[in-house]
């Protein structure tokens, strides 16, 4: 590990500021991605601006039908909490779902997302469910926040503060692990609200998070998996690895899509 000065703001506004000012500066939030990317010197930022000092950035809260979670509640609290699973139970369970409990008890939701891993799977509850991201600075649209592989429509200053989620009618989320890391190979989740059908898929895209408009068009005319029977995505653009190749990994997107449906309907 190179060494490095680490910062531990109080307030929102210190940590914008040592973000913007601070050489080579990368926010410390559960930190499962960037100490071990550190420990194993991929990564030598000069600067840490600790998030875990700055009160009112975690919690769970339920107004109307939205659900807002903070940025550095960890996974554990997202998977166990009683709000989460009376108004958005696929939520909860995609949270039990990552890693192991070490990682569900330190990694934070609003890591996960800045982080924008192509494995990783709340992106892919943040798009399928068509969530909200709060900064310091604006509200972005799940659609128009995930750029591309750990890249997110965020600025150099800013700081994400919370998610906001609608609750939906039906949604689920169905992965098929890596088995050493609990990493999605591929993931995918499903929801409907009212008319607005939402899949989202994670691990399979070459390019990160993405959705599948022709799923969307055959969920609206009926939300069931026989509504997917036969369907698949192309392999252009897969992620190709030593885990699974690009026609693998198309093959399992339909699967598991189909398999996402039928538990939402359930």
């Amino acid at each position: 590990m190179y060494a490095f000065t680490q910062h531990r703001p109080t307030t929102l506004r210190q940590a914008a500021s040592l973000l913007a000012k601070q050489e080579e500066a990368k926010l410390l939030a559960g930190g499962h991605t960037l100490i071990p990317t550190m420990k194993l010197r991929l990564a030598g930022p000069k600067n840490l601006v600790d998030l875990s000092k700055i009160e009112g950035l975690a919690g769970i809260e339920m107004s109307g039908r939205t659900l807002t979670i903070g940025a550095m509640t960890p996974h554990a609290e997202v998977a166990t909490s009683a709000v989460v699973k009376a108004n958005i139970p696929a939520l909860a369970d995609l949270a039990g779902r990552i890693g192991d409990p070490a990682v569900r008890h330190r990694g934070t939701l609003g890591g996960s997302v800045a982080n924008n891993d192509p494995n990783a799977d709340y992106p892919a509850g943040v798009l399928g469910l068509g969530a909200t991201i709060i900064t310091n600075k604006r509200r972005i649209a799940a659609d128009e926040f995930f750029k591309g592989l750990f890249e997110t429509a965020l600025e150099a200053d800013e700081i994400i503060t919370k998610v906001q989620f609608p609750k939906v009618n039906k949604a689920a989320y169905y992965k098929f692990p890596n088995p050493a890391s609990r990493y999605a190979l591929v993931g995918v989740f499903v929801s409907k609200r009212s008319s607005e059908i939402r899949v989202a898929v994670t691990g399979a895209g070459a390019n990160g998070v993405f959705r599948v408009p022709a799923f969307e068009e055959a969920l609206k005319k009926r939300f069931g998996p026989k509504s997917l029977e036969g369907m698949t995505v192309p392999a252009d653009g897969m992620a190709s690895d030593i885990h699974g190749s690009a026609e693998y990994r198309a093959h399992l997107v339909g699967v598991l899509a189909r398999r996402a449906v039928a538990a939402a309907v359930a």
